[in-house]
């Protein structure tokens, strides 16, 4: 009964509904678990929201669409998905598992929901998997937006001072501390036709030298709002 309230949910009948058990099925409750229907079912659902995508927005980038498609397949959404079709109250745990929450942990609620996914492809082949897909996100697909990477601070810097005809600015480490493996490195910043110096750190050069630029923007900005 609990798994015929699932199926109704999920909107597909399984021919072998063994497959469905095993898709619940967590790593804790037996060798025959989700682990592998996990893995097959990242794939199809990578494909089919990446197609949905690449038909939704046909203006945005190679790199937007990519960003987007993170969103909609990370952990959080299909933990959200399994929330709305109460996918914990059906998880075959162990013992442990169910002691210590793991019908509301995030990493497991979206191991299923991918394994599910695997079990109507195998089950029912690609299309049925394909509409699964479409059915559980279909509200995350209509409101994702893909947006552009914003730029950098060292890239900002540069085309601010190109834009006022001033030299680019000029960057010099000025000290490196630490371990090979755990360094930490001091940049300096210099607009010379501005007269300002600005510095970072981080644990990598190119770390240290966003932060200066970031700082050098912050300098130019309190300077002409002075």
């Amino acid at each position: 009964m609990e798994l015929e309230h699932l199926q109704r949910g999920l909107d597909y009948r399984f021919r072998d509904p063994a497959l469905l058990r095993q898709a619940l099925t967590h790593r804790s409750a037996g060798s025959r678990n989700n682990e592998r229907l996990e893995f097959l079912g990242d794939a199809i659902l990578g494909c089919e929201v990446a197609e949905n995508l690449f038909r939704l927005h046909p203006e945005a980038t190679e790199g937007e669409l990519s960003r987007a498609r993170a969103q909609l397949v990370k952990r959080e959404t299909l933990a959200r998905v399994a929330r709305r079709l109460k996918l914990g109250e059906h998880l075959i745990l162990g013992a442990g598992e169910l002691r210590s929450g793991g019908q509301n942990r995030d990493s497991i609620l979206s191991d299923a929901v991918e394994a599910i996914i695997a079990a109507v492809y195998l089950d029912g082949g690609m299309e049925a998997a394909r509409g699964l897909v479409r059915r559980l996100l279909q509200e995350e697909i209509a409101a994702s937006a893909p947006t552009r990477q914003p730029k950098d601070a060292k890239t900002r810097l540069q085309e601010l001072l190109q834009s006022r005809s001033l030299d680019l600015p000029q960057y010099e480490v000025t000290d490196r501390r630490g371990e090979a493996h755990h360094q930490q490195f001091t940049v300096a910043c210099r607009v010379s036709a501005l007269d300002l110096e600005s510095r970072g750190t981080g644990q990598s050069r190119k770390k240290a030298e966003q932060q200066a630029a970031e700082a050098m923007l912050n300098l130019i900005e309190r300077r002409e709002e002075a």
